[in-house]
């Protein structure tokens, strides 16, 4: 396999162990301890303390996220394009979304932890467009 699809699995790993980690280890010990019952987490209705929300934002900025280096991901494979660069791209990618959903859940939002988290995301943004326009030259 090569390291962006390493990448890839990487990522869709941690987008489950976020979901897991966090939003699961909440739910199930409010539920496990008979403090919530299985129908009280509607999805459209604002619930829990701000950390589980925090996680549960953070998880679905990695759903939403994860489609988008999947498809860069194809055009790499579909094009038989491999270079160093898409490597090195694709590790500091996962690296920053590791980072950013760290960050998105451990702390609270102030100007200075969005604006950290900010630049872990806008790091991510920069490799996939990156990792793009490499494809689309190299093909």
């Amino acid at each position: 396999m090569t390291v962006p699809v390493w990448v890839l699995l990487g990522f869709a790993f941690w987008t489950l162990i976020t979901l897991l980690g966090s939003v699961g280890v909440y739910r199930w010990g409010r539920i496990l301890t008979g403090r919530a019952g299985l129908n009280e987490f509607p999805a459209d209705v604002p619930h829990g303390s701000d950390w589980y929300r925090r996680a549960m934002r953070a998880h679905a900025n990695c759903v939403e996220n994860l489609p988008v280096y999947a498809a860069i991901v194809v055009a790499i494979i579909a094009s038989g394009v491999q270079s160093k660069t898409l490597d090195v791209l694709a590790i500091i990618l996962l690296v920053a979304r590791v980072f950013q959903t760290i960050t998105h859940i451990a702390f609270e939002p102030t100007n200075t932890m969005v604006g950290v988290r900010f630049a872990f995301y806008f790091t991510q943004l920069v490799c996939l467009f990156w990792m793009g326009i490499t494809v689309a030259i190299l093909a």
